[in-house]
């Protein structure tokens, strides 16, 4: 192997021991559908992921998840605070945990996750995930505090920020 060869993958092995549930696409402006996919790099202490429940935070609408072969597909509803109409059908509860089963991730590979929601509310917004592996399990849950970061934190929750109207133009205009 040649010596740069040997040094990128020197720089990538911390970003791959470290790796977290993550969202590919961390922004997305409201209003929009959102395809929320989240990144699994890693199993418990070296055993393989056989269940990922993420739960859908509040101002997302519509939340369907993507089939994965091999996986079956819980999802759990609740009621919503105020019924709204969406196609000419009336909306009364929405689901707010989607959970991936009977599968086997093994640690040595990642795999992805995929949800649809509607972004219905701007603003920072948290997934919580509990991964359970065949030993063990690891809950991506902390939000960070006023004035910390992600980084300050072991396992933090993938998080997405939902532009206000108008934002997302202002992101990429040149």
């Amino acid at each position: 192997m040649s010596r740069f060869k040997f040094a990128w993958l020197l720089l990538l092995l911390p970003a791959v021991t470290n790796a977290h549930v993550v969202l590919q696409q961390p922004t997305a402006p409201v209003g929009t559908f959102y395809k929320a996919v989240f990144s699994v790099g890693h199993g418990c202490g070296g055993t393989a992921t056989t269940k990922l429940t993420i739960t859908i935070p509040d101002g997302m609408i519509g939340a369907k998840p993507m089939p994965k072969s091999g996986w079956s597909i819980e999802t759990r509803s609740t009621a919503v605070a105020k019924p709204y109409v969406v196609e000419g059908r009336t909306v009364n509860e929405e689901v707010n945990e989607i959970t991936w089963s009977g599968g086997s991730l093994p640690d040595a590979y990642y795999d992805e996750f995929v949800i649809l929601v509607r972004l219905a509310k701007p603003g920072m917004h948290y997934f919580k995930v509990a991964q359970t592996c065949e030993k063990g399990r690891h809950d991506w849950n902390q939000i960070p505090e006023p004035g910390k970061s992600m980084s300050d934190y072991p396992a933090p929750a993938p998080a997405l920020n939902v532009l206000p109207n108008g934002a997302a133009k202002e992101e990429h205009s040149h």
